[in-house]
């Protein structure tokens, strides 16, 4: 009998910059309720970050079904009772899933979303995931609700490092619609859909923590 293949995936930058960001939302995040991972990729950080935050409860999304498969054998290989089964989630959709109807294995009504967590997606998406993500920011989350965003950013049309200045170009020599943000215009973004910026934390490997409220 064959040996059952292993879903999982790995990403080389999880083990590097997952207690930094775990620090960060222990400061931030709103201390009960569900937080929606949006473009959660091999499931390293749903399953890292879930247990350690409790009695929140974690809900991974990915529009990729590889993605979703690797999530889950992950959730498989180290059980946690606050994790949820991964979603399929674009977040340029005009309409995200956790609006439109019931989710299965995830209850929503007694444990509402409060947050949403977004590590390393805007940069190596089009401009539509991330004005998605924000507008969906907008139409999910409460108000006093916190959108966390983490990864490199320009600030003020200038990149902070060279070593992002050449992350940038190879990712614009992928896929032209690629590249890392100005945060300014990030910022810019989140405030016409009522999301203001509380603070921008410094990260290991030239990266920031972004972390917005939404004001109504």
């Amino acid at each position: 009998m064959a040996d059952t293949p292993d879903l999982r995936r790995y990403a080389p930058a999880t083990e590097r910059n997952r207690e930094p960001i775990l620090a960060v939302l222990r400061q931030v995040l709103p201390p009960t309720g569900t937080i929606l991972e949006i473009s959660s990729g091999t499931g390293e950080h749903a399953i890292f970050m879930a247990p350690r935050l409790a009695p929140r409860y974690w809900l991974p999304s990915d529009p990729n079904p590889d993605a979703r498969a690797s999530i889950a054998a992950w959730q498989q290989s180290a059980p946690c009772d606050n994790i949820y089964p991964p979603i399929d989630l674009d977040a340029s959709s005009s309409q995200w899933l956790v609006e439109s109807e019931e989710l299965p294995n995830c209850d929503l009504q007694q444990h509402p979303i409060t947050a949403i967590v977004n590590i390393n997606m805007i940069h190596i998406a089009p401009p539509s995931a991330y004005l998605g993500l924000f507008s969906g920011a907008k139409r999910v989350l409460p108000i006093d609700g916190i959108l966390y965003l983490y990864g490199p950013f320009k600030q003020g049309g200038v990149h902070t490092a060279p070593s992002n200045a050449a992350f940038d170009a190879s990712l614009q020599s992928q896929n032209p619609e690629w590249g890392i943000r100005d945060l300014e215009e990030i910022t810019r973004v989140a405030h016409s859909h009522h999301l203001e910026l509380q603070k921008v934390y410094p990260m290991p490997a030239n990266n920031l923590s972004v972390v917005f409220k939404l004001v109504g």
